[in-house]
């Protein structure tokens, strides 16, 4: 049941994302609580977020895909966020990401790439000049490089 509701989720909120200049990377839905993680060129902050709450909040209250009394959260991704599905591999290619691997790979688990795209469950990270392909359940996780 969760998943028809994030899946319905996000199919509500992209309009209302895409007007307020956002993009929605996920969305969550456990123990009650519906929450999308949206971002933007140059990352969102507190007001961006408030303002998706408040506009998607309506729509999701005239659709009524939650049979339940929920609580909406919006947040951005965060540092730290593991990439899971696919839209958000396809909407970062292009970055720097951060790979760790369960298992080395010619002596290595740690290292960092330009993720260059993504399918079949599998990234492609560009390492070194060498694209490198990643199944991602290989992958303890792949996530953004935070640059300071």
């Amino acid at each position: 049941m969760a998943n028809k509701i994030e899946e319905q989720a996000l199919m509500l909120g992209e309009k209302t994302a895409e007007e307020l200049g956002v993009y929605i990377v996920d969305t969550s839905y456990s123990n009650g609580i519906l929450c999308y993680y949206i971002d933007k060129e140059g990352g969102v902050g507190i007001d961006e977020c408030e303002a998706f709450s408040r506009a998607v909040e309506t729509v999701l209250d005239e659709a009524d895909i939650i049979d339940k009394e929920y609580s909406l959260e919006v947040s951005s991704p965060g540092v730290d966020r593991k990439l899971k599905k696919e839209r958000e591999f396809l909407y970062y290619t292009g970055r720097e990401v951060e790979v760790k691997l369960y298992a080395a790979r010619d002596g290595v688990k740690e290292f960092d790439g330009v993720l260059k795209g993504y399918h079949d469950k599998t990234a492609v990270v560009e390492v070194n000049g060498e694209d490198i392909e990643i199944p991602v359940k290989e992958a303890v996780y792949i996530r953004l490089k935070f640059i300071f």
